[in-house]
């Protein structure tokens, strides 16, 4: 008798009558948004008051369309997600448009932001984006598929390599002749 309660033992576990475990509602999908976004960084950082030390992250978040438009904002918050979230509104509010000639940008380019010096080239069709660290994922993220850009280290701190890369693009300008430049000849 011992060794038949046993058995069933299983089926109890579950509401008896071998019944599965109810399940849960699904959640809802998100609705998707017109902006890629990619976390640049995340860092804990700390707060010293009279009762000690009080922790929250901080998050650097970069946004693009892939068509010309880029953001990167950075926040804080108690918990990593809603630092990401608070990061990704501040990148929304404080978008710059890029100008793209022929997938590249219209001029070389330099900008200087605190203690990063970043440099860019225009490419040549189908050679890609050559640059790395931030000034990348942005580049990525702005749509622009071909350029050539030097970071000068003389800085790791992300946030302002970011930072002298927006200034960067928001120096560009398209003129008459940046757009004479990349343009493909054409055989008659």
């Amino acid at each position: 008798m011992e060794e038949n309660q046993k058995t069933n033992t299983f089926s109890s576990d579950f509401g008896g009558r071998g019944q599965r475990p109810m399940r849960r509602p699904m959640r809802e999908p998100k609705e998707k948004s017109e902006f890629d976004s990619r976390l640049l960084g995340l860092a804990r950082v700390a707060r010293v008051t009279k009762g000690g030390k009080r922790f929250s992250f901080r998050a650097t978040v970069a946004i693009g369309n892939l068509k010309g438009q880029v953001g990167v904002g950075v926040a804080q918050g108690v918990d990593v997600a809603g630092a990401m979230q608070k990061a990704t509104n501040k990148a929304r509010k404080q978008m710059i448009r890029v100008p793209i000639v022929r997938g590249t940008i219209p001029h070389m380019v330099e900008a200087h932001y605190h203690g990063a010096v970043v440099i860019m080239k225009p490419a040549a069709p189908g050679s890609g984006v050559k640059a790395g660290g931030p000034v990348r994922v942005l580049a990525k993220l702005a749509g622009i598929e071909n350029i050539t850009a030097k970071l000068i280290e003389r800085t790791g701190n992300k946030i302002n390599i970011a930072r002298a890369t927006l200034k960067a693009f928001s120096i560009l300008k398209i003129t008459h002749n940046s757009i004479s430049e990349h343009a493909v000849p054409v055989n008659p």
